[in-house]
């Protein structure tokens, strides 16, 4: 069985998706305790490093293993993330080239580097998107940058990413198209989690206690599931169809809202004559409460929307929880990436032909 080692594993949701593509992960490095508790939990026979890859005890460790398919990995990105200060001086963005270095070391027959959109999209973040391609041509390996909505394979959330894929010289490079045999339609919010139950039922029993009031200044956008017409950034999600991109930073009132008595009992839905009404200038008046019906999404169903499967479990403090679940790679769309290295892999034997240098001109590939 073709082999994997795994950088910023995180809770495991890349590592989920990469079993289940065919490969075995033998070793995985992680630095937060809640985190790397839960990969332990849910992946008792791989070998987990806690802590600082850059540590030079952590990094030998993990460049130790000879004869590696695979390095996989989502370097921090809040370096790089709209959600953040994009400022890719940010220790935490350097990460990205820890990830080099180690691919330089393991040279595996392919990588797979996971990031968020921007740094495969922004004119800001061109010098560190040519670096890693330098790099990585330098070291004996074609890359590709795929941008990939994880919508557009089956899974029931809009959340785009960007996939830094490389293959050493003689494999199949992997281009968009190699892709496209693996997409399936999302799932709606409703087929997905509806089979749960309400907050706080069996299946379902972990309420998310962050209040829900109305904004004061409504901002509206056509959409009544856009714009911000709540306190702070969670925003409604449409049970019929899929979800918006979930945050690291669930749990609050960043936590997207569910309304109940629409998802269950096909009532019509609040937040649309909500809407209606503020279009129309009925304004409603400062911080009035929402109506009981509305409350945040729980973890059991942010899990779902990440692709977890049923049996994965999580540790730590709910808020933590949802930090592991929204910092992770949908394990479906993981998995399909995954599955197209390893038909890259699995095609062709590797060639003595030298390193190739075209992807230096960095044609975006979405």
């Amino acid at each position: 069985m073709p082999t994997a080692i795994s950088l910023f594993a995180g809770a495991g949701g890349m590592d989920v998706g990469v079993v289940n593509a065919g490969f075995t992960v033998i070793t995985a490095s992680e630095l937060d305790p809640h985190a790397s508790n839960t990969y332990r939990h849910n992946h008792p026979d791989t070998i987990l490093i806690e802590g600082d890859i850059d540590e030079e005890i952590n990094f030998e460790q993990m460049v130790s293993h000879e004869n590696i398919d695979l390095v996989v990995g989502g370097p921090p990105c809040q370096g790089f993330s709209v959600a953040g200060k994009m400022d890719k001086d940010d220790p935490r963005s350097k990460l990205v080239f820890s990830y080099c270095s180690v691919v330089e070391r393991v040279n595996p027959k392919a990588f797979i580097m996971e990031n968020v959109k921007a740094l495969g999209s922004l004119a800001k973040f061109e010098d560190v998107r040519k670096e890693i391609f330098k790099r990585m041509n330098k070291a004996g390996y074609n890359v590709t940058m795929n941008i990939l909505n994880a919508k557009e394979f089956g899974v029931p959330q809009s959340r785009e990413r960007v996939f830094f894929i490389g293959t050493k010289v003689g494999l199949p490079t992997i281009e968009k198209s190699a892709f496209d045999k693996y997409k399936a339609e999302a799932i709606s919010l409703r087929e997905a989690i509806g089979p749960l139950g309400r907050a706080g039922s069996e299946k379902n029993p972990n309420v998310t206690n962050a209040k829900i009031t109305l904004a004061a200044k409504p901002i509206l956008r056509k959409s009544p599931y856009a714009g911000m017409l709540f306190n702070g950034q969670g925003r409604p999600l449409n049970p019929d169809a899929w979800s918006s991109t979930l945050p690291a930073s669930m749990g609050g009132n960043r936590t997207p809202i569910i309304d109940e008595d629409h998802l269950y009992d096909n009532k019509e839905p609040w937040v649309e004559e909500h809407h209606r009404n503020l279009m129309e200038g009925n304004f409603t008046p400062k911080y009035e409460q929402a109506p009981s019906r509305l409350r945040r999404l729980t973890v059991d169903e942010a899990a779902i929307l990440q692709t977890f499967p049923e049996t994965y479990e999580f540790l730590g403090p709910q808020s933590k929880v949802f930090s592991q679940i929204g910092n992770a790679v949908p394990c479906k769309l993981a998995e399909i990436v995954a599955r197209v290295v390893l038909d890259s892999i699995e095609s062709s034997c590797l060639t003595k032909e030298p390193p190739k240098q075209e992807n230096l001109e960095l044609d975006l590939v979405i």
